[in-house]
């Protein structure tokens, strides 16, 4: 009787299912070149927002000589990157591209198999849901220009804030993407039970988004790697400017990334015995794995840290953080539905 009630709650479809898959993925992939980019200061090299420098990149030595003139009215080409060869302007070039370009393939591929599937009735009982999603990607674009914008003023980078934003909500396409691709491959088929209140996952879920949201600030602020001692920051166990209430300084930048990680991990490894105990189910696997990813997150911060904010360390940490942050978006659908 009550897997009945759960395949008619969670209807199957599973080719919407393998496309929902494909966006997520995509959407990883987003966030993965959003990262390099933003780690090699290459975001401000495109400074027009036009859908036709999207599709194509500079093919000629014309066009390249147009757009490296234009990046040198930039604060940041004035400032900082003054002297740059146009060879070193053209990797800088390419990420913000690949971005882009990544960018608007994404919407090409919602938007052909969205008009097939919807006519072809697949989207009954999740339209809206799934237009949601798209709505959602084509904010996320103007979102992505509102912040380059920011940097191509009197700023050397873009606004930490608008950085945040960009972030959480392309964290928020991932995992809607991924649970709107569970729900069409009828997942999960049976009964799960993490062992805790279920209000545990739903805790865990929001707490990791804001934690995702304090990396970005930190991030944005180039603070990552401004203390690279740890467990201390800058030799103090809470920095002045915490004390101060300076929260934009990047000491207290880091401490509050560094506090709610701990919180976090302490959560989701109270979550991890807790499911191993007393869990049963798709949640039990999920609720360890989620223990197991916030170490292994934790233990990822704390190098990013020691490291002076690595660049191979840190895409790894954010790519880490993509993926507890999907974990814990299929525990909380596996403990939601019964």
């Amino acid at each position: 009787m009550q897997d009945s009630r759960l395949r008619r709650a969670a209807p199957r479809a599973p080719l919407v299912g393998w496309w929902l898959l494909a966006l997520c993925g995509l959407t990883l992939a987003m966030i993965v070149v959003g990262g390099l980019t933003r780690l090699t200061d290459s975001g401000l090299s495109i400074t027009e927002w036009r859908l036709d420098k999207g599709l194509t990149p500079p093919l000629s030595s014309e066009r390249w000589a147009e757009e490296f003139a234009l990046y040198r009215r930039t604060a940041e080409y004035q400032i900082q990157n003054r002297g740059m060869s146009l060879a070193e302007f053209q990797t800088i070039y390419w990420w913000e591209w690949g971005h882009r370009f990544l960018g608007k393939m994404i919407g090409l591929v919602f938007i052909i198999p969205f008009l097939l599937f919807w006519r072809a009735g697949a989207l009954e009982g999740r339209f809206w849901s799934v237009l949601s999603l798209g709505l959602l990607g084509a904010l996320q674009g103007a979102i992505g220009w509102w912040m380059v914008q920011s940097g191509l003023a009197d700023r050397l980078d873009v606004s930490p804030v608008r950085l945040a934003v960009h972030l959480g909500v392309a964290f928020l396409i991932l995992a809607l993407s991924f649970t709107l691709a569970l729900q069409a491959f009828g997942w999960p088929r049976a009964p799960s039970r993490l062992g805790l209140p279920s209000a545990c996952a739903w805790v865990l879920l929001a707490a990791l988004f804001g934690q995702v949201i304090l990396g970005a600030l930190m991030a944005g602020a180039d603070a990552g790697a401004a203390f690279p001692d740890w467990p201390t920051i800058g030799g103090e166990w809470i920095p002045a400017d915490v004390l101060a209430g300076d929260l934009a300084a990047h000491a207290a930048l880091q401490f509050n990334h560094r506090t709610a990680g701990y919180a976090v991990a302490a959560l989701a490894l109270a979550i991890g015995v807790g499911a191993a105990l007393w869990g049963r189910g798709p949640a039990r696997g999920l609720g360890v794995a989620v223990g197991l990813l916030a170490l292994a997150q934790a233990g990822l911060g704390i190098l990013a840290v020691v490291t002076g904010a690595h660049l191979h360390v840190s895409l790894t940490h954010q790519i880490g953080a993509a993926a507890l942050w999907l974990t814990a978006a299929a525990l909380v659908r596996a403990v939601s539905l019964r």
